[in-house]
């Protein structure tokens, strides 16, 4: 894909913004998270520690995502759990607690119960929440209390996680912008059956978006690892949407069925932005 914009000066949504600004705001608060991720002082998972990350909901796709980046990118073993599905009793060097206010009370007993024993650290956006972990970096700038669904603070959660990797977020924040601007294609606008499919660390995408549907669009959505899924005999009202490559045999399989196929050369990430868009629009999403 051909890169052509140029780099903005970061503008940071305040809460008052609320859900709109919330989607809008998300390329400027990458930025800015991959500013924070890059300083010597970030509490952050070091190469070739054993990792656990824990979330609720949409942060815990991110959790899944990153899990699966950190081991594919060779910095070391990564579980991702759900804060209440955490297993106690395996032995990591650090936990990763993604939580937005910092006050839910499955990730203060998780956290408490560790405490003294395995080292923490709570990524929040709340900037008074209380320190449930060892130490807490707190995404302020990602702040979204008065907004209906959460956008900003899980996807710019996993851009500081993704840059601490050593990803450069360039090309994902430009991508973002134009997710942000585009018109939705009419078919995604009436289609009330969804199936979101990502291979690797884009699964957890697949599960975000899918939630995001499910949660806040009244409507059918599922996620799938991409070589798990296998289509029914007939879908004509089915919308396959994959994060990353897409294989020959899936896009016939679509053909064959009637369904439609939605795939982009964006960042996955920048993509998860177009369903949020979706997920926002309200019950006739004509108007998105």
């Amino acid at each position: 894909m051909s890169r052509t914009s140029a780099r903005r000066t970061p503008e940071i949504p305040t809460a008052r913004d609320g859900a709109d600004q919330g989607l809008a705001g998300q390329p400027d608060c990458w930025t800015r998270a991959a500013e924070l991720a890059v300083s010597p002082r970030a509490p952050l998972p070091r190469r070739g520690e054993r990792v656990a990350v824990v979330g609720s909901g949409p942060s815990y796709a991110m959790a899944q995502a990153y899990a699966a980046l950190r081991e594919a990118s060779g910095h070391g073993e990564t579980d991702a759990f759900s804060a209440s599905a955490f297993l106690h009793g395996r032995e990591y060097d650090r936990i990763v607690a993604l939580t937005r206010t910092g006050t839910t009370p499955v990730m203060l007993r998780l956290l408490g119960k560790v405490h003294g024993s395995v080292p923490s650290v709570a990524i929040t956006a709340s900037p008074d929440s209380p320190g449930i972990a060892d130490h807490t970096l707190r995404l302020d700038f990602a702040d979204e209390p008065q907004a209906a669904v959460a956008t900003l603070f899980p996807t710019t959660a996993l851009a500081l996680l993704r840059a601490h990797l050593g990803e450069n977020l360039d090309d994902a924040t430009d991508d973002a912008y134009e997710a942000i601007k585009e018109n939705l294609p009419p078919a995604l606008l009436t289609a009330r059956r969804f199936t979101f499919l990502g291979t690797g660390w884009t699964y957890g995408i697949a599960e975000a978006a899918a939630q995001l549907m499910r949660d806040n669009a009244d409507t059918w959505a599922q996620a799938y690892p991409e070589p798990e899924y296998h289509l029914g005999p007939s879908a004509p009202d089915q919308v396959t949407w994959v994060f990353g490559d897409v294989p020959d045999r899936l896009s016939q399989a679509i053909r064959d069925t009637g369904g439609t196929l939605i795939a982009s050369a964006r960042d996955p990430l920048a993509e998860l932005v177009r369903v949020q868009r979706l997920a926002t629009a309200g019950p006739a999403r004509g108007t998105a």
